[in-house]
C-alpha cells in the first residue's frame, strides 16, 4: 500500500512538473480533454472517428467535436469525411502533431528523471524567479 501510495505521488509529482512545463513553454496550451483527444489519436492504433473518440473518452460527440476544432486551428490533427462511409469523419494526424508529441515526450522524460526529492523543490525555485522578474 505504501509502495502504491510512493508510485502515485511519484506520478502526479511528474504529471505536474510536465504541465507547468507545458504551459511556460511557448506553444499550444491544450485543455484536458483536448489532450485526451490528442493523446488517443496519436497513442492508440487505428482510424479514429468522431463517433468512436466519443465512446472512448465517454464524452458526447459535441464536445470532441470542439476538442477536434482546436487541434484543427493548431494544426495538430484534421478532420477528413471517410471515403469509405460519407457520413463519418476520420481524424488525421499532422506532422505538427508528431512533433508535439515528441516535445511532450521529451518533457515527461525530462520530469520523470529529476530526483523526487529534488523535484518540487526546482520548480519552486522557478517559481520564485518568474516572481521576482515579472
Amino acid at each position: 500500500m505504501a509502495q502504491n501510495s510512493a508510485m502515485s505521488d511519484q506520478l502526479i509529482n511528474t504529471l505536474r512538473d510536465t504541465v507547468v512545463a507545458m504551459v511556460r513553454r511557448d506553444g499550444p496550451d491544450l485543455s484536458a480533454r483536448q489532450l485526451g483527444v490528442f493523446l488517443t489519436c496519436y497513442l492508440q492504433d487505428g482510424a479514429h472517428t468522431v463517433r468512436g473518440l466519443a465512446a472512448a473518452l465517454n464524452v458526447s460527440k459535441p464536445a470532441i467535436t470542439r476538442a477536434l476544432d482546436r487541434l484543427g486551428e493548431l494544426d495538430l490533427a484534421r478532420r477528413k469525411v471517410d471515403p469509405m462511409d460519407r457520413r463519418s469523419v476520420l481524424v488525421q494526424r499532422t506532422l505538427k502533431g508528431a512533433a508535439y508529441l515528441r516535445e511532450l515526450r521529451s518533457i515527461m522524460n525530462e520530469a520523470a528523471g529529476a530526483p523526487a526529492a529534488t523535484r518540487g523543490t526546482k520548480v519552486v525555485r522557478e517559481e520564485r524567479a518568474t516572481r521576482r522578474a515579472g
